[in-house]
């Protein structure tokens, strides 16, 4: 079937909707040029091979498929090397504005920052780092209004305590496509962009993968991912870690990761009697987790024992 050009669909619209005996506004017009416009660049090559390419049975996208569940992995995979590929060398910024990270992947306040902290002003559009396919769409506690999307190499992206999602369950979307609207629901201090990179269960440090500079580039075509970068505990919220890439299996082995110990805070705790149990001083406990000798401990909570 031959498709109708933009100029004939528009005068089919104009007067199915005005009638041959009535003006036509000039803005109705324009909107309905905008309207054609985006709706044809959609049905581009590229874009119908997208829709193809996610229409195909694909295990990485359609494993454990919950639109219900912020993480529908049972068993992530832990401590073992696993490779992540990219098709594409670049990826579309999630925000229209200069990228400005206010919070790290790492530890924050005796607790793991899973994700990172993008500033941004409650209104701003939240846009889709890659092409992908909306997974889930919902209120989740402590992200506030949320947006997970899937790509076709399994990872997951994030974008949490939006004011508004945009987009449905299911739809599939182009890197630079909005998602939703900046804002700061859920447990948000201040309005901004909670990202978290996540792959089969596993939260990843997003900065491993992307360069949030200026020029959008996704650092490698193959990642090869240990704990080193699965693990918040191991890095601090407040800087940026050295980046090493991992390109193969054997690399990713000799990333060298000290073990850390961990103390999950019981009600009576003092810092004193942590300090003691593990023969540590309570300047080196301080240190580790970004906290003074005053800290109100919250039970539950865990403390950084050594780095």
């Amino acid at each position: 079937m031959k498709r109708l050009s933009p100029f004939v669909f528009l005068l089919m619209i104009a007067f199915n909707s005005y009638g041959q005996d009535k003006a036509i506004d000039p803005m109705f017009i324009k909107n309905l040029e905008q309207k054609i416009e985006t709706h044809l660049n959609f049905l581009s090559k590229e874009n119908l091979d997208l829709i193809i390419n996610y229409s195909k049975n694909n295990s990485n996208i359609n494993e454990y498929w919950d639109n219900n569940r912020y993480n529908p992995y049972p068993i992530p995979i832990k401590n073992v090397p696993f490779q992540l590929l990219f098709k594409d060398s670049l990826y579309s910024s999630p925000i229209l504005i200069d990228k400005v990270i206010t919070s790290r992947y790492g530890w924050r306040n005796s607790r793991p920052h899973k994700g990172i902290d993008i500033d941004l002003v409650t209104g701003d559009t939240v846009t889709s780092v890659l092409n992908g396919k909306v997974r889930f769409v919902n209120y989740s506690s402590g992200h506030g209004k949320t947006v997970i999307v899937r790509h076709s190499n399994g990872l997951e992206l994030v974008y949490a305590h939006l004011s508004k999602q945009l987009v449905k369950e299911n739809d599939l979307v182009l890197k630079g496509q909005a998602l939703g609207i900046g804002g700061a629901t859920g447990n948000a201090r201040g309005s901004h962009l909670h990202l978290e990179a996540v792959y089969k269960g596993n939260y990843i440090n997003p900065e491993y993968l992307f360069d949030f500079g200026n020029e959008n580039k996704i650092r490698s075509n193959e990642f090869w991912i240990n704990n080193k970068w699965t693990s918040p505990h191991l890095h601090s919220s407040k800087r940026q870690s050295e980046i090493i890439i991992a390109d193969s299996f054997e690399d990713a082995l000799n990333q060298k990761v000290a073990p850390v110990k961990t103390h999950k805070i019981r009600r009576g705790d003092t810092l004193s009697h942590i300090a003691n149990k593990y023969g540590v001083s309570i300047n080196a406990i301080c240190k580790a987790n970004g906290i003074k000798r005053n800290t109100t401990l919250r039970v539950g909570n865990r403390l950084i024992i050594g780095m």
